[in-house]
């Protein structure tokens, strides 16, 4: 392995596209990041950022859509990030359904029984496989692992697992899988570096608020339960898609023939949420500043309501509680929705200090607060990459030693050092 070589992370959510780059050595330090946010609103826009904080780029995108974003990412990687060469690319894959509870590498026996799984998550596993589909194109030979979402909950317990369903559906792989793994396991990497071991085996919910939303409940570094099951559809309250909904619902609707099955697709997944009760937009930026519409409130007060009423459940799995964390682009950067959830949560120990959830501290809650409540960064990527530095470029992997390298056509980078990772 050269020095300078870098493992590229590529994360595709249901509307935005990450990139990051990392030192490819058992340190993993972060080199650059760009992302692509917004995909689908007027607000997208791309922007590329290095460890050193220097803004590379900051464009509004007008019409992007994944495939455009994902190819835009890679074309500044390959154009501007040309000092190093490239060991392997990580991907965040959605789900993995019950064929894969680990990180693997990706060849063509593991794409084709992938490939079935976009059924299960529509809006996400197709661009997660575009990318994998494009960073081959561009760069043949390159090693590429697979992370998928549903790992983490691989240790649900057989019983949270259960649909309620006829035993043999189950053989058809209809089951509760849990999502928003990779969050998960950023967040418990943070609490163990931070507070410690044994902090991060305590009873603890991860509250991954953001276009897509769930909560997992984690005892001992394992995954109890979540709040989305077999899709990504279920449980709280989302930017377009309702959340959980009562099945009698959707028969209805299709046995009155007022939707088909391709609109109750789209009902469920882009037409419904923030967006379908706000009647104007599934951006909860957007929304916060427009309460004095009662729509618009009333969808906020319901974001809230079905989030407190999900962690609240979620505790009777744990035996209490000892830690909330929010993560996600929402419970990152908003101070007023971490409020509102925590507002009606102190019969369960959750004091928060208003002046530290204002200014975003990592600790929000009251020193003497009987629950500590987290603000911690989604570092999705960091995960991936550690994942794939270990499958694929650490001494001793299969794929050890296959290299792209790639020479960079930005002006900027012209008097880069040989070495930006020594």
């Amino acid at each position: 392995m050269p020095t300078g070589a870098v493992v590229l992370v590529l994360n595709s959510g249901s509307s935005s596209v990450k990139a990051a780059w990392f030192c490819a050595e058992a340190e993993l330090r972060r080199l650059g990041t760009g992302a692509v946010t917004g995909i689908g609103t007027p607000q997208c826009s791309f922007r590329v950022t290095h460890t050193s904080d220097d803004v590379i780029r900051d464009e509004r995108l007008e019409g992007a859509d994944h495939e455009s974003a994902i190819d835009l990412l890679l074309t500044h990687i390959e154009t501007w990030e040309s000092a190093e060469p490239v060991a392997a690319i990580g991907h965040r894959i959605v789900h993995g359904g019950h064929e894969f509870d680990q990180p693997v590498l990706v060849d063509d026996e593991m794409l084709s029984r992938l490939t079935p799984l976009t059924a299960l998550a529509p809006i996400h596993l197709p661009q997660n496989l575009t990318g994998i589909a494009e960073a081959g194109s561009r760069w043949p030979g390159l090693p590429q692992v697979a992370c998928f979402d549903t790992s983490f909950h691989r240790s649900m317990p057989a019983l949270a697992r259960l649909t309620g369903l006829p035993r043999d559906l189950e053989k058809r792989g209809l089951r509760r899988f849990g999502f928003h793994g990779l969050s998960c396991e950023s967040a418990l990497a943070s609490i163990r570096e931070h507070d410690g071991p044994a902090a991060a085996a305590g009873r603890i919910i991860v509250a991954h608020l953001g276009s897509g939303a769930s909560m997992a409940a984690i005892a001992n570094g394992q995954s109890m339960e979540s709040t989305m099951g077999f899709s990504t559809l279920g449980g709280l309250l989302m930017s377009t898609r309702c959340g959980d909904v009562d099945p009698g619902i959707l028969l209805y609707l299709l046995n009155e023939k007022i939707v088909d099955l391709p609109e109750t697709q789209s009902l469920l997944y882009e037409k419904s949420g923030l967006l379908g009760v706000s009647g104007i937009s599934g951006d909860m930026r957007d929304l916060l500043g427009r309460l004095q519409l009662p729509a618009v409130r009333e969808a906020v007060d319901l974001f809230c309501y079905s989030a407190r009423k999900h962690l609240a459940a979620l505790t009777s799995i744990l035996g209490g509680l000892d830690r909330i964390v929010f993560t996600g682009g929402i419970g990152e950067h908003s101070a007023e929705i971490r409020q509102r959830i925590c507002a009606g949560l102190a019969y369960l120990g959750v004091a928060l200090d208003f002046g530290r959830n204002e200014r975003h501290e990592r600790t929000i809650s009251l020193s003497d607060s009987p629950v500590a409540v987290h603000v911690i960064p989604a570092d999705e990527e960091n995960v991936i990459a550690r994942h794939t530095y270990r499958l694929a470029v650490s001494p001793g992997t299969s794929a050890q030693g296959v290299e792209i390298a790639i020479r960079g056509r930005g002006q900027h980078r012209q008097q880069a050092q040989p070495s930006d990772c020594g």
